[in-house]
């Protein structure tokens, strides 16, 4: 199974984080279609893979995000839409465009956070969660781990959207780990940055 489920420490146990990782994904306008209809049943953060470097860089925005919601001063509709504007915390618009699926997205990031709802409602479960993706997102669903997401990082975007280019010292670093660790911790930055 390739939903994953996240333990974040901090956030209540209330809170579940559930992740997964979608490859060559069909019908991405389709989806993108039912975030703009607000279809309750398509509630979920719908990633451009493209401009994550790493699961680091993925989980930090949906902590920010989560802390923010569980502290009550979301600034977006909801948790969903606050982890993508939290890749990089500028104007709420920018961040969907930049960050958030597009009708051509291929690959994509699908974060889920469940909580207990106002009137008392049970969550969903992971498998009524799993059950609904696999229906819903045409595209080979893949374990979430850096090796993945590096085959999926387009590195031109990232840079240019994290404002990392001019770098010399990065671009003279020979060894392709070394380059991506450091290019990781430079994005993380960026977002804990901007949400000063």
């Amino acid at each position: 199974m390739a939903l994953e489920i996240v333990s974040l420490e901090h956030l209540p146990n209330s809170h579940k984080v559930y992740v997964a990782l979608f490859r060559d994904v069909q019908n991405a306008a389709f989806l993108h279609q039912q975030l703009l209809a607000r279809n309750p049943q398509f509630e979920y953060a719908f990633i451009d893979a493209s401009v994550v470097v790493s699961r680091l860089q993925l989980l930090s925005a949906v902590f920010k995000a989560t802390s923010t919601a569980v502290n009550g001063a979301l600034r977006t509709p909801n948790v969903h839409s606050e982890i993508v504007c939290a890749m990089i915390h500028a104007q709420i618009a920018d961040a969907y465009r930049r960050y958030g699926i597009s009708p051509s997205t291929k690959d994509l990031i699908v974060v889920k956070v469940t909580f207990p709802g106002e009137d008392g409602a049970e969550p969903l479960t992971h498998d009524q969660i799993w059950e609904h993706l696999k229906t819903n997102v045409e595209g080979e669903a893949l374990s979430i781990t850096d090796d993945q997401i590096s085959t999926t990082t387009d590195v031109p975007k990232v840079r240019k959207y994290y404002k990392l280019n001019g770098l010399k010292w990065l671009d003279d670093i020979k060894d392709e780990k070394v380059k991506q660790k450091e290019m990781e911790s430079l994005v993380i930055g960026a977002m804990a940055l901007r949400g000063v």
